[in-house]
């Protein structure tokens, strides 16, 4: 097998992964540069999708104050948040958003050319930036992205995943075992610093606003190299995704923006119906307006409900939201004058990897950051547009930590580690799967059984159905793509996830159980998975 020494490997390319090499070559001399890996082209990720925002809790802005934005968080993660990590990230983001604007990303500014902030749902100021209007993600990313590509320091390897990581006798990670999909070859990569970026879940659904990559590898490669994973069961699922007809399963998302400059939600009898469902209406948390949309669609046996922005002036509707527009367009829909169908759809993962603010999870030398990583910022429900700040803060504060590390490539290999390369060495392939419909069933099964609105008896049949799939796609052997790698992975999350949602008996957040009140008291119980373990424990 090739193998390759890289003082810095980081997995996954999206606005986490990009900033954390990015900030790695510019802070540090690192003997043998960053390695950035990417399953597909740099930069494809939710981040280039994300359309609403990021964070910014400026002192510029005379409106707000971290003590605020630490509310309006805490109250939207339904008493599940760690507060010292949302204090944090909270802070440093006027340092971490000036330090983007530095690096070349272009915020959007009002004519007098200061930024432009906006108000989005569960924010109680307006608080939020954009970029393009709604392309925030896309311009964040892009720029990173050229940047990475002209810094000499950092290699990228596209159209490879990483498969497991190499982890010693003494629970250190030294490195990872990748498969390039363009040799079709494993090959063995040493690093002293290992940072999973690998993004979100949501292809683990039916239906998902997530590009075709969001297929949970991090949370894979940590769980089965023995990294604890926390808070799987709370995955959020956002209200407005464009539902043209039922059998769409990707959803281009209708971003929280659009219902923060004025839009309304109507059923299909043409009725504005949040006044039912809380006094924040539009602008209540996520989970509450998704559940709503959920509860109205069931009630009509519809597969949408609508959104209504014909009340926002067109000129700005068209410049605030290019994109939406020109997406709804192209299927007919004028914003300004016809209502938008639109139905919820899986969007982020609260949980995933235990980590830190800068990164450290269980394993020494084994990073997280990112949608991959639980820091504890979104507890049960995330606050809108702090997904990307979350990205490029804990990138920032990893980066500002290994400047203090020894990044000296690993020159001895133990016996661990040798069994892992020689498996890789001798793995056959036993079977020819149809990959695209094993992915679907799984999505089918999760959706229906582990969606929105979950029971001990749906949750207790998926988590047989996948026991059985799992049995029927073996873990060892030899997967001949990406696409097989990528099943492997959500077959071991989606029984995370199964296995969460049964623990938690009650309803909090976006964790809803038919068969359980929703709960909102201060008492906090995370849920951890540990490989080592097979099996969950509540931790206070």
């Amino acid at each position: 097998m090739k193998y390759s020494e890289y003082s810095v490997v980081v997995v996954g390319s999206g606005a986490a992964g990009l900033y954390a090499a990015l900030k790695l070559s510019q802070q540090i001399n690192m003997p043998d540069g960053v390695l950035l890996l990417t399953k597909s082209f740099l930069g494809n990720s939710n981040s280039l999708y994300a359309q609403g925002g990021i964070v910014g809790v400026l002192h510029q802005n005379p409106l707000d104050s971290t003590e605020k934005h630490v509310l309006d968080t805490l109250k939207a993660g339904a008493g599940l948040n760690e507060r010292s990590a949302v204090e944090y990230i909270s802070e440093a983001s006027d340092e971490v958003i000036n330090d983007l604007i530095e690096n070349g990303v272009d915020f959007d500014r009002n004519s007098d050319g200061s930024l432009t902030f906006t108000l989005e749902a569960a924010h109680s100021v307006k608080r939020i930036l954009h970029s393009g209007g709604d392309s925030t993600g896309r311009g964040i990313t892009t720029t990173l992205c050229e940047k990475v590509r002209n810094d000499d320091n950092i290699t990228v390897m596209e159209n490879a995943i990483a498969v497991e990581l190499l982890v010693n006798s003494d629970s250190e990670c030294k490195g990872v075992i990748v498969y390039n999909a363009l040799t079709g070859e494993h090959e063995i990569v040493y690093t002293s610093a290992l940072i999973l970026a690998t993004g979100g879940l949501g292809q683990l659904y039916k239906y998902t606003t997530n590009p075709e990559g969001a297929t949970s590898d991090g949370i894979d490669l940590a769980y089965n190299a023995g990294a604890i994973i926390q808070d799987l069961e709370f995955i959020q699922f956002h209200p407005t995704a464009l539902a043209l007809n039922p059998e769409s399963r990707d959803r281009f998302l209708i971003s929280e923006a659009v219902r923060g400059e004025g839009a309304k939600l109507l059923n299909n009898h043409g009725e504005e119906f949040m006044v039912k469902y809380h006094d924040k209406r539009e602008l209540a948390p996520r989970d509450i307006v998704t559940r709503a949309i959920y509860n109205e669609m069931s009630k009509e046996h519809k597969f949408n409900v609508f959104l209504n922005a014909s009340m926002i002036d067109s000129i700005k509707l068209f410049n605030r939201f290019p994109t939406i527009s020109k997406k709804c367009k192209e299927s007919g829909i004028d914003i300004s004058k016809k209502p938008i169908p639109v139905a919820p759809a899986a969007h982020y993962s609260m949980g995933g990897i235990k980590a830190t603010v800068e990164g450290r999870t269980s394993i020494r030398g084994l990073y997280a950051i990112g949608e991959c990583a639980s820091t504890g910022l979104h507890g049960a429900n995330r606050l809108a547009s702090n997904s990307l700040l979350e990205c490029v803060v804990c990138a920032y504060e990893l980066a500002d930590y290994l400047s203090f590390a020894n990044l000296t490539t690993p020159k001895k290999i133990d016996e661990n580690i040798r069994t892992v390369i020689e498996k890789y060495s001798q793995l056959v392939s036993d079977a020819d799967y149809d990959i695209k419909s094993l992915k679907n069933e799984l999505k089918d099964l999760m959706w229906a059984n582990v969606g929105i609105i979950r029971s001990e008896d749906g949750l207790k049949e998926a988590e047989q159905k996948i026991e059985q799939l799992k049995n029927d796609f073996k873990r060892d052997r030899k997967c001949l793509s990406i696409e097989e790698y990528e099943y492997r992975n959500m077959l071991t999350t989606a029984s995370l996830i199964v296995k969460s949602a049964l623990m938690r008996k009650e309803s909090r957040g976006a964790h809803c159980r038919s068969d359980y009140k929703q709960t909102d008291n201060e008492v906090r119980h995370s849920n951890i998975i540990k490989s080592t373990e097979k099996e969950l424990s509540y931790v206070k």
